[in-house]
Formats: C-alpha cells, structure tokens, sequence
C-alpha cells in the first residue's frame, strides 16, 4: 500500500530543514490542490487502509469487494483526500460488514465462520487503520449428488450433464453456492443447446452443519424436443433486410439452440450497421414444437468521420501525425463496408528519448489504408475483404545515431485479398498478402546496390479466444498462429515458411486481480536469403566469397521477413528491435568500400555502423504479468519479459533470457487502457558482449531500463 502524504506543518515557526524527496512531494501535492483536495466531517476519521487475517482460503480483495468499509482512494497511489473523497470510518457500517464477511463465507460453504473486528487503530489525529479478523471454521463439502430426469435423454447428453454436474459440484467439492447455481445454469444451457428449448431445472441444497456436508439435487424437465420457427424483424429502419437475414442463418425447421441464436446475434453485430442486436425466442405455453423467433436491431450511423492526432516518442523517433479517416457502411448497397484511413505525419530527426536533440530535419511520412468487406461472401457468415496500403516512411534503426550515415526511407505499395470466418471461439482468416518496397534516402546517398523488394505470400491466421473479454481480459486462454509461404507459386524475392504459434493464460487472483502469461515462438525457413545473418553478427562480415550486392540484398529481405524482439508489446526493458543478432548494414554506410567495413567493425568494435539490428531465424518470448486495481480508472501492473531472437534455424538459445522486469500504469478509455510501463534489465541475465552480435541497448539517463506508452495491454 502507499503511504499518506501531509503537508510540513509549521511547528514554532518555519521548517528550516527538508529533504529534496519531501520538497518533491510537496510540489506534487501543491499541484493536486489545484484538481480539488477533500476534507473530512467534523469529529470523523479517515480510513488509511482495511486489513484481514485469517483469511486463508479467501482473498482479501474478494471480501473487500463486499463491504462497505474500506481505504481512502489515493491519488496516484500516493496521496489520499486529494481528487478522491476520503472513507470515513463508521462503527455502525462495520458491524453490518462483520455479518456481510460471514454471510460471503457462507456462501462459499464456511458455514460456522465468524469474524470480528479484531483492532482499530488510530494512526493519526483523524486517521484509523481497521483490522478485521476472521474465523474460517470447518468447510462444507458435497457427500451426495443426485440428477433427476435425464433418463429419457440420449446417452450423450446424459454423460454431458454428468461431467458438468461433477466439474461444478461434484462429490467431495467443497460446497459453493454461487458454483452450485453456475452448475445449474450450464446444466440447462446443455439441454437447449441440444433442441429441448423449454427445459427446466432446480436445485435444492441439503446442509448438515454438524458433520459438515451437503447432499444437492438437480431436478431435470427437459420438455419437448424443439425447432425454430418464423423469423421475425422489427427496427430495421433505412437498412436492407436481406443481407441481416443472410447473417443470422436461421432457417425454419432448424433444431432449436442456444448456441446457434448467440452466433447469430454475433454475425450481425459483426456486421459493423447496428449498436445492438436482441433475439427473443417466444416460448408457448403450453410448449410447441416450433419456437418463433423476433430480432430487435438499434441501427448505428452508416457514415462516420474520424480525426484526430497523435505523437510517437522512443529512444528511435520522435514523430507527430494527424488521422483521417471515414467509414461507409453500406457501400454500394448490401452492407458492404469501405474503410478509408490517412496518417500523414512528419519525423523529427534526430529527436528522440531522452536527449530531445532539437531537431535538425523534418522527415514527412504518410500511411494510407483502403479495405472493401462483402459480408456474406460465399456462405452466410464469411466475409471476404480486399485491403491496399500505401505508406511512406523513414527506416529508423537504433537509438545509436551515426549522423554521417544516410537516412534510408522507403514507397511502399501493399495488398491483401482474403476471407474470414468465425466459429463458436475459432477465427479463421486466410489471405495472400503482396508488397512492393522501394529504398530512397532522405539525407544522403542512396546505396547503389539497394533495390526494390517484392514479398508475396499465403498466410493462414487461426486462433482460438476463451477469454472473458478481448480488450482487458480478467480469466481465460487464447492461443492462435500464423502460417506463411512465400515465394515459389506466388512469386517475388522471398522464398520461405514461417510460423508463429502463440498462446495466452489469465488466471483471477481475486475479482480485480489478474495473473497473464504468455509465451510464442518463430520460426523461419528461408531459402533464398538469410545466410549472412549468422556470419555478420560474429565478425561484420558476410562469409568469403559474398558480393557486396548479394550481402545488401540479404539483408534487405531479411528486414521485411525476419523476426525481432523489443518494444511495448514485446520484451519491455529493450527499445524497438533491440533484441537479436546485430551488425553491420552496409548501405548504412555507403561511402565505405568492404575493406574499410572490415577495419572498422572488428569483434567488440564500438562503432555504430557495427551494430545494427539484423533480424533472426528463430524467435522465443515470455511474459509475466501481475494487474491489480489502484484507485477509480487508474490500474497498476508488474511483469517481467524475457526473449530472444536467433541468427540460425531452429536454434533456442535459452542462456541468453534478456530477463527484463518493471512496474506499469494504466488508465481506463472507451479504446482500451492507456499503458505505461518502465522496464529495467536485470543484471546478470543479459548479453551484453558486443562480440556476440547482439549489440548495445539503449539506457536512459545511463540506466539499463526502456519506456513504453502505448493503448491496450500488452497481451
């Protein structure tokens, strides 16, 4: 917990001694003054914190979450009674919550729990501290389950009744009210999923609080096997209908299903036309054995115009951009969606963090993005899309700026054509993907050897989502991959396969605390290219009897095509690419000839030209992360990363972790948190030898830590 802040009193005159730690904190307070400070009743105390014993199989935050005392709010978890109201203490308020903490553990099967007020304590003149202690007793747990009514269902869903019966209560569980009321809505959810749209369940709870157990039973009415009826829809307005009914797919006669009407639901939210979508099954009484079915739609705006602005600022750039962009969701008709986007922006060089040299150049930029969905394309809930890009842009390599090198900048003309679909919690979206990448330089002299790129190539992304929610997941998986072929059959300079699995874990810790992890790893086999990449990194150099020509070009093709390692959604203690095999980039330095190239960047050579990033064949990653709630919309979270990147096939270094761990804020908008993080490196764990090819990464103020600011978690 932080700790409070009051101001310096003036006790017998001024303060004449104050450390540069209390002067700052004071300077902070000052401030927040400015936001509003609270003021407590006359005669009340402020509560600095809420502390529980004895609490061992409940968490602290789970019983907090149900009383009503609790600790003040503090001000970026520092400071309480500024921006934030104070909690006032009551003893009336805390005798209620004394039975609210026994009526939670009640329901968690603690039948014989007590807890008291164990302490009070007064930190200051009108400050307490309030310990609540609690007496857990003996748990209750389940002797007997018994399911009534299943048999005359089939053996299938009979054994999936049982299993969930079992996962959720079963014998020798500990007894759960809110798990034994989940189980009985999962129970019912079977059974509707499977037609029997009028299925009834209830469930009844025996307590023997001398021996501690409980006997339940689920009382099963499936009724009559059911179907779909007619499909009916209201609050269409100006929209055509056709393409809604294509979206639902629910057809008459169909076999009734939960599942099946939340899908539909789904499929036409996704078509980006309506705020929100309702379908109300009529259910008869008495049952028949077809269920009408009516669908409310909210329609939303067809056209909408975005604007906005925006900076980047890294140990690489600093930059300002604009956005432009405007949506139109019944394109030509038949609720195709065309989505235009401009970021026009400029660089300034060589700014960045944190010298903030003042800029000596303005490097325009520009990134445009066209993309044409047809719902509905081929069969009911697949889209198809077509996607251009057109983008400008500086080719920014390391923080460690060598002014008399070029800047490399590069046209780039991109486009996919491809179909997605959804399916229960599986995505599937296949696509072929092809770029063309002209080099130009902004200052300098463009390498002669530096061509054109083409990459064409067929990927395949699939990914499997049981989280509770995509944007700050709280419990659940995910875990996808991306497969690509380039080259051969469809074309340009890349010849390879590449594959990337990734998978995600969130665990609740209690109703505000999560636990994430995760962990991916790359693999690239290239055929035509890649082969200087292990060569470079030990001595500088390509292996003998590689033309400078063919070195540029393998390099360049390695930067649109290998994997690096670093940066906000990476490993959080290293900047951009930061991870990975390092060398020389010859069209970096133009004006040198192989010879001078070789003198220069010796093993352990400290030269900037010796140490740019260059990409690697395989990749790992991991993370940790602990989020936990601060006050209001403010979050917290701390991680720790670790990674590498690998100049070789198949090649898992696991003696080089780059373990990186720090602390982070974040803070609560409509588009996601709002993410700062601050990663320090931990010594002993790193590769730091230049002679191994992995270069220097980037400290602030000399400290071995890196900044990231970005919107949305990191996984």
């Amino acid at each position: 917990m932080g700790h409070r802040f009051h101001p310096p009193r003036l006790v017998n005159g001024p303060i004449k001694r104050a450390t540069r730690h209390a002067q700052s904190l004071w300077v902070l307070c000052a401030c927040a003054w400015a936001l509003g400070c609270a003021s407590l009743p006359e005669g009340r105390s402020a509560i600095d914190d809420v502390e529980f014993s004895g609490n061992d199989q409940l968490g602290g935050s789970d019983i907090q979450e149900k009383i009503a005392t609790r600790p003040s709010p503090r001000f970026l978890g520092l400071m309480d009674g500024v921006v934030y109201d104070y909690e006032v203490y009551d003893f009336y308020v805390l005798q209620r919550d004394l039975e609210r903490v026994e009526r939670l553990y009640r329901a968690r099967g603690y039948y014989k729990a007590k807890a008291r007020a164990a302490h009070v304590e007064r930190t200051d003149e009108d400050h307490v501290r309030v310990t609540i202690e609690v007496d857990e007793g003996p748990a209750t747990s389940v002797r007997r389950l018994d399911l009534h009514g299943i048999d005359r269902l089939k053996a299938p869903l009979q054994a999936r009744i049982r299993a969930a019966a079992g996962a959720g209560v079963g014998v020798g569980k500990l007894f759960d009210e809110d798990e034994f009321k989940d189980t009985e809505s999962a129970i019912k959810r079977l059974l509707t999923d499977a037609g029997y749209a009028y299925a009834k369940v209830t469930r009844t709870a025996e307590v023997d609080l001398p021996r501690n157990y409980a006997t339940l039973r689920f009382d099963i009415s499936p009724g009559i096997p059911a179907e779909f009826g007619e499909v009916s829809i209201e609050g269409l307005g100006s929209l055509p209908e056709a393409p809604i009914r294509r979206a639902l797919d629910l057809h008459e006669g169909d076999p009734y299903s939960t599942s099946e009407l939340e899908a539909a639901q789904q499929a036409v939210l996704d078509l980006g036309v309506l705020s929100n979508v309702r379908i109300e099954p009529k259910l008869d009484d008495p049952p028949a054995k077809r269920v009408p079915l009516k669908v409310h739609l909210e329609p939303s705006k067809l056209h909408q115009l975005r604007l906005g602005v925006g900076s980047q600022i890294d140990v690489i750039r600093t930059d300002i951009h604009a956005l432009v962009g405007w949506d139109h969701n019944d394109f030509l008709g038949d609720l195709r969606r065309l989505s235009l986007e401009a970021k026009p922006g400029v660089v300034l060089y060589p700014t960045r963090f944190p010298s903030f040299k003042s800029p000596t150049a303005l490097l325009p930029e520009v990134k445009t993005r066209a993309e044409l969905t047809q719902p509905g394309f081929l069969e009911a809930r697949t889209n198809g899309f077509l996607r251009a890009n057109y983008n400008i842009y500086a080719a920014l390599l390391s923080g460690e700026l060598d002014e008399s090198a070029p800047v490399l900048g590069y046209r780039e003309l991109q486009g996919a054509v491809g179909v997605d679909r959804s399916l229960w919690r599986f995505y599937f979206r296949p696509s072929h993907n092809i770029g063309v990448s002209v080099p130009f330089t902004y200052i300098g002299t463009l390498d002669p050897d530096l061509d054109r790129v083409l990459v064409s190539y067929l990927e395949l992304f699939a990914s499997f989502d049981l989280r509770d929610d995509a944007v700050q997941p709280h419990k659940g998986l995910y875990v996808s991959n991306a497969l690509q072929v380039a080259g051969g059959p469809f074309g340009g300079d890349a010849r390879d396969l590449k594959v990337r699995p990734e998978a995600r874990f969130y665990v609740p810790l209690g109703k505000k605390l999560t636990f994430a992890t995760r962990g991916t790893i790359g693999l690239l086999f290239p055929r035509n290219y890649g082969d200087t990449i292990a060569s470079n990194a030990d001595t500088g150099a390509p292996p003998a009897g590689t033309s400078r020509a063919d070195w540029v070009r393998d390099i360049q093709i390695g930067f649109f095509r290998s994997f690096f390692s670093g940066g906000s959604n990476s490993n959080r203690g290293y900047g951009l690419r930061g991870i990975g095999p390092h060398g020389v980039v010859p069209f970096y330095s133009p004006e040198l000839a192989q010879a001078d190239l070789d003198a220069r960047c010796q093993p352990g050579s400290a030269d900037t030209r010796c140490l740019l990033p260059l990409g690697g064949l395989t990749l790992w990653e991991a993370s940790a992360e602990l989020r936990f709630p601060i006050a209001g919309s403010f979050s917290g979270a701390t991680f720790c990363d670790t990674s590498d990147v690998a100049p070789e096939q198949v090649q898992f270094r696991f003696d080089r972790p780059h373990l990186s761990c720090g602390l982070g804020a974040r803070y609560a908008t409509p588009l996601g948190p709002f993410r700062a993080d601050i990663g320090y490196r931990v010594a002993g764990l790193q590769t730091l030898n230049e002679s191994t090819g992995e270069g220097r990464p980037s400290t602030i103020f000399g400290a071995p830590i890196a900044v990231s600011i970005a919107l949305g978690e990191a996984f």
